[in-house]
């Protein structure tokens, strides 16, 4: 039982620009929807002197003065030309929620983004014009046994999970009480993104944007999707992430390729879980499957977007389509190779390409990525026979200290779509990650026991 003490609206702390901030096609692509995220931070039992007290007014007056940088959090969207948004910096303010629980931190186990979880991220009410949404929603809440909890709720379509770190990571910063760095301000101006005029015809077979295939038999998505779903975190060590490494590089050798290939930390991953999914759906070899991946393109781009560029700066790129029984009765290195042939596709020209498709698009909305209006998803589904597997491992969510020391835990509030998927680095700090998964429940079972059982 959660309840709320108080709800302040917060502004900056100093006047802010009062413009309207154009949105890039990454932007407008992003659902209108909130991400939801959660920091768990444990009791001070030690009275560790480095550790500060808990302050609810220290957390309003830095949040403040963070929204003095990142003041377009702080604004409301907007309806634009036909279906796009922009991004009115008109000051109205973010909303931060005090609160407290009867229960103890340990009742949440492992921090899996479950409906007990749900309750520690504020709520949108999404039947209100979207000018009145709150692009910020923050609920700091406290546990009986002294832990706490800060749950975020933050617009996707203004910010990427690179620009959420840096918001985090700054205002952590302001909390404890350290000035920012001038290399440390966000990049504000989005038209570093804006296509090129005139607008060219895209240059490439932009496949991202096709319909992933239905499951065999189907001939639309809606049983899938009634489905009941759970959600798991699943541990992977340091040695089990070099295991899965080396297991992809060693095929590479027994199929006579030429130079073995180093997978990435995400590659070796994404592959194992793709085909434990596989397994675990059991379902036809002749079933056509495919994954989404999403890819940060600030140092894709020529010349790269500046550092500290604040918005969308990604772009959804997919495999090719490959059948069951191909991806499984090959060695891990071929489902390695489909999805690093995926990554590597996002050059400068084919992300200007993408842009430039986006743009020629008569309606922006026929491309936004699990939309949400209202509650109701009007986008493709992405789950069952496909996968979303998102990569966090590079974010610094696990070192966000707003004086109470690292937090626990840094990462998804809420997972409620099929076959979704976050890979995030452990807040161990030992080169051990995690994953935050969600498949149907009648899976789940299988796909842990393949997850680490084809591990060896």
């Amino acid at each position: 039982m959660i309840t709320i003490k108080s709800s302040s609206i917060i502004v900056p702390s100093e006047p802010t620009p009062s413009r309207i901030l154009w949105l890039s096609e990454s932007d407008q692509m992003m659902q209108c929807n909130h991400e939801p995220l959660i920091f768990m931070y444990k009791p001070n039992n030690n009275n560790d002197d480095s550790i500060l007290p808990f302050s609810y007014e220290t957390m309003k007056t830095s949040l403040s003065r963070a929204l003095v940088h990142y003041y377009p959090l702080a604004g409301r969207l907007r309806w634009a030309q036909g279906d796009r948004f922009e991004l009115d910096c008109n000051a109205k303010g973010a909303i931060l929620l005090e609160a407290y629980s009867e229960s103890e931190m340990d009742d949440l186990g492992d921090f899996a983004p479950t409906e007990a979880i749900h309750d520690l991220v504020p709520k949108v009410d999404y039947t209100t014009p979207i000018e009145e949404w709150p692009l910020l929603l923050v609920q700091v809440t406290r546990f009986r046994c002294g832990g706490i909890c800060v749950g975020i709720a933050i617009s996707h379509t203004v910010v990427d999970g690179s620009s959420v770190a840096s918001f985090i990571s700054s205002w952590a910063k302001l909390a404890r009480g350290v000035n920012l760095r001038p290399e440390e301000i966000p990049f504000e101006d989005r038209t570093l993104l804006q296509s090129r005029q005139p607008l060219t015809p895209p240059r490439f077979d932009h496949i991202e944007f096709s319909k992933p295939p239905l499951l065999i038999g189907s001939l639309d998505t809606k049983a899938e999707q009634k489905k009941k779903t759970s959600v798991a975190l699943l541990k992977v060590t340091r040695a089990q992430v070099d295991g899965l490494r080396k297991k992809a590089k060693i095929s590479n050798d027994e199929t006579n390729m030429v130079k073995p290939i180093p997978y990435t930390q995400y590659e070796a991953i994404a592959s194992h879980i793709w085909r434990c999914a596989c397994k675990a759906r059991a379902g036809d070899d002749r079933q056509p499957t495919r994954v989404r991946i999403v890819v940060d393109i600030r140092n894709r781009l020529k010349p790269p977007l500046p550092r500290g560029y604040f918005g969308n700066a990604i772009f959804p790129t997919v495999t090719s389509t490959h059948l069951y029984g191909e991806l499984l009765s090959k060695p891990l290195s071929y489902a390695a190779g489909v999805i690093k042939e995926a990554s590597d596709r996002m050059t400068d020209e084919y992300i200007r390409s993408a842009l430039d498709f986006v743009t020629s698009q008569e309606k922006a909305s026929s491309l936004r990525i699990n939309v949400v209006i209202q509650g109701n998803a009007e986008a493709s589904f992405p789950g069952n026979p496909n996968l979303v597997i998102a990569s966090w491992i590079k974010l610094p969510f696990h070192v966000a200290d707003f004086g109470w020391g690292k937090p626990l835990y840094g990462g998804p509030g809420m997972l409620t779509v099929e076959g979704k998927s976050f890979i995030m680095s452990s807040a161990a700090n030992d080169g051990s990650l995690i994953i935050a998964l969600c498949l149907q429940t009648q899976c789940m079972d299988s796909f842990k026991k393949f997850f680490y059982e084809d591990m060896i």
